[in-house]
């Protein structure tokens, strides 16, 4: 049987700390060569800019594969539709049976925000509070969620070009025991932060590398999975010591690190390696108070994979989703 979970069926079933902790596992299994991770299949037809990308993963110790059909469609915004839409299928690593077929929206900004932490958790200063976020739509609240639970946040700076976006996100994190501040620039939450999230789908740079202060962590999540589209600028990823989800995927589909490399600012050599490789001890994280740390994340199946597996396995056992039986 092939268990069917909605967008209102993931929303109700989606718990951050879990997520945190099995996208860590994921990484880490990922780095000790227990998991499988295939760079991104992109296609793209000659009649629009939209481009649709196949994420998979494999993982010995989850016993799962896990494949998304992710459709970045920027001209959805004119349709009022969402500009990105995915699925994620399931199935048993051992059998090949498929176990489940999940909307993608919950579990993609659940398991990016996680992955920031993991992040954050092995990068960031030790005792960081002030997080900025430039952005404030719904992964801005999900990296709140996040964040919080891996560093003593008292104060987000957040900035967004709509004021009534920053409002929304005001009434989103009442919940949270945090001040909010509303940043006038970019820079302003740059230069404010001990953590910088950046959450938008940019084009071109919207940080820069100049306003960076020592002992800064950037998580860089935002921007479309394209090698041409880029939040933060060659300077800020010359001065960062830069870590990458995979640096297989990073090197075809993220704009940050292939555009600076372009522009001669760094090597693709000069990344240091990936979050996985940290979690096991291979690569060295952060190595001093001062230094710059960059995550740059395009999202990998294996994260995929890994809130897959805690949200088909809290489906069961709370009975949620509807099973049908695909082979009849």
């Amino acid at each position: 049987m092939t268990l069917i979970l909605t967008a209102s069926d993931l929303a109700a079933l989606a718990d951050m700390e879990a997520t945190i902790e099995a996208v860590e596992r994921s990484f880490a299994d990922l780095g000790s060569g227990l998991a499988c991770q295939p760079g991104p299949t992109s296609m793209h037809l000659p009649s629009s800019d939209a481009r649709y990308l196949v994420m998979a993963g494999a993982s010995a110790p989850q016993g799962l594969v896990a494949s998304k059909l992710l459709s970045d469609i920027p001209a959805n915004g004119t349709r009022g539709l969402p500009t990105q839409r995915s699925s994620i299928v399931l199935a048993d690593a051992e059998t090949g049976e498929t176990l489940a077929l999940l909307d993608g929206r919950v579990p993609t900004r659940i398991r990016t925000a996680a992955a920031s932490a993991v992040a954050t958790r092995r990068l960031a200063r030790s005792g960081s509070t002030v997080l900025g976020l430039v952005g404030a739509g719904a992964l801005a609240v999900a990296h709140l969620e996040a964040i919080a639970k891996v560093a003593p946040i008292e104060t987000v700076v957040v900035w967004s070009r709509s004021a009534a976006t920053i409002d929304g996100f005001r009434r989103q994190v009442e919940w949270a025991e945090v001040d909010v501040v509303a940043a006038a620039s970019p820079q302003e939450a740059v230069q404010s932060s001990d953590i910088l999230c950046t959450l938008t789908p940019s084009e071109v740079p919207i940080v820069h590398g100049t306003w960076f202060g020592p002992g800064l962590h950037v998580n860089a999540v935002g921007a479309r999975p394209r090698p041409t589209h880029r939040e933060v600028d060659a300077e800020a990823m010359r001065r960062s010591r830069v870590v990458v989800d995979s640096l297989e995927t990073a090197l075809a589909k993220s704009g940050d690190l292939l555009l600076a490399v372009e522009e001669g600012a760094i090597a693709a050599d000069d990344v240091a390696g990936e979050l996985g490789q940290v979690l096991v001890g291979s690569v060295a994280g952060r190595e001093s108070d001062d230094q710059i740390t960059l995550f740059n994340s395009v999202g990998i199946g294996l994260q995929d994979l890994a809130i897959g597996r805690i949200l088909y396995d809290a489906a069961l056992q709370r009975g949620v989703g509807l099973n049908l039986d695909l082979g009849r």
